[in-house]
């Protein structure tokens, strides 16, 4: 009789558009006491968690911060520390801090390296004219680092209008001429901030400047790109927004509709860019910003043949999906460049981890950057070889070639 009682109540509430089970008591362990139902489909109000089909609960307790919050894991598996990595690495979006100014700092880079098995760092740092020289001058000039440091080259995107482009091309042909191997690292101010002399946005894709981007492909010369930001920055930023936490502590990741052009509208510039120069081969930053949709990125890579990308920054993404990243570093293993960014060298054990093994349920190294855990991806030795320093190799001819295992 009860069970019929509980069908009729339910199939009643529905013909009458109210939240079946209303007034349903819980049963069970951890019953206590009752809560507030919602409708199907509903989510819980704010204060609440859904604790049953459409019944909702407030806590006994009050709740923690989303920053006190760090619950221990109870989860016993195998790890595996990674502190180098297993074949020398080619960091090819360095950003060295200040350590290419003197011998003496240029040598602890050395020491850091050393201790990361990362063979050679690739200076992203956007140095054009006398810093160029500089760092050039301090790299050449130190016996242990002159073969481990290259520098890409800047561009200067101020006052882009008539002659830019005959100066630009200029004082690029002259950073190459100091030592320089690539562009870049061309910074995301491209499409976001940099104005025009008249006051408009300089688009990614604008006609002005192509001519760099030939002179980009005659030289030979890879384009380091990095392009917008992670699209949950261009979002509102509520209490859906997985990013919160970062866009709480940082105010410069915000990008508000009303002040910068929307994430879409710069992905299609920046494909129109990539689209325009086929005979210019363009490094992709931070996987596109797409490393939390591998299928889109993979679209990317196969419709533009002239396009890699580079990994750092996004190991949080890669981390979380360990068959599907698996997969994806197979399928496109040749056109993936290990990269760090921020040069921080307890944290490059983290990528070594990440690729190398097949552990699970483990920290990311920075908590607002992520609040999930990651997961090995255990990468075969070949892809390993190939994103670890050959797909660099091939595409920068000015880094060393010889020395490298095969």
């Amino acid at each position: 009789m009860r069970l019929a009682s509980i069908v009729l109540a339910f199939t009643s509430a529905v013909a009458v558009g109210q939240p079946a089970f209303a007034q349903q008591p819980i049963s069970g362990r951890g019953a206590g006491r009752g809560g507030n139902t919602i409708a199907p489909g509903e989510s819980c109000p704010p204060g609440s968690t859904e604790i049953r089909p459409r019944l909702c609960r407030e806590p006994d307790f009050p709740a923690p911060s989303i920053l006190d919050y760090r619950p221990h894991s109870t989860l016993t598996t195998p790890a595996h520390k990674v502190p180098q990595a297993k074949y020398p690495a080619i960091d090819f979006h360095g950003h060295p801090q200040g350590l290419l100014g003197s011998a003496e700092s240029i040598a602890s880079l050395g020491t850091s390296l050393d201790s990361l098995n990362v063979r050679m760092m690739i200076a992203a740092d956007n140095m054009s004219g006398e810093r160029l020289l500089r760092a050039v001058s301090v790299i050449n000039a130190s016996p242990k680092m002159k073969d481990r440091v290259r520098v890409l080259a800047g561009v200067n995107f101020s006052n882009v209008g008539p002659g830019w482009a005959e100066r630009a091309i200029k004082q690029l042909e002259a950073d190459v001429a100091a030592g320089a191997v690539g562009v870049g690292e061309i910074p995301k101010s491209l499409g976001l901030t940099i104005k025009k002399p008249d006051g408009s946005r300089l688009k990614i894709d604008d006609p002005e400047l192509d001519p760099i981007w030939d002179a980009c492909a005659r030289l030979k010369l890879p384009v380091f790109i990095h392009t917008a930001d992670p699209q949950e920055f261009f979002e509102p930023i509520d209490s859906k927004n997985e990013r919160w936490l970062e866009l709480a502590l940082f105010s410069d990741r915000r990008y508000p509709p009303e002040r910068f052009p929307k994430f879409e509208e710069l992905m299609t510039e920046r494909d129109n860019l990539f689209r325009k120069h086929p005979k210019t081969t363009f490094v992709a930053a931070h996987m596109a910003w797409y490393a939390n949709d591998l299928g889109r990125l993979g679209k990317l890579l196969t419709d533009y043949p002239n396009v890699y990308t580079e990994l750092g920054a996004v190991l949080y993404d890669l981390g979380r999906q360990p068959r599907g990243a698996h997969d994806f570093f197979v399928t496109y293993q040749d056109r993936i460049l290990f990269g760090k960014d921020s040069f921080q060298p307890e944290e490059y054990p983290s990528y070594w981890r990440v690729f190398e093994t097949h552990d699970e349920y483990f920290d990311y190294y920075r908590g607002y950057h992520a609040f999930w855990k990651l997961y090995g991806i255990d990468l075969p030795d070949e892809v390993l070889k190939k994103v670890y320093f050959q797909n660099a190799l091939k595409l920068t001819p000015g880094i060393p070639q010889s020395g490298w295992p095969r």
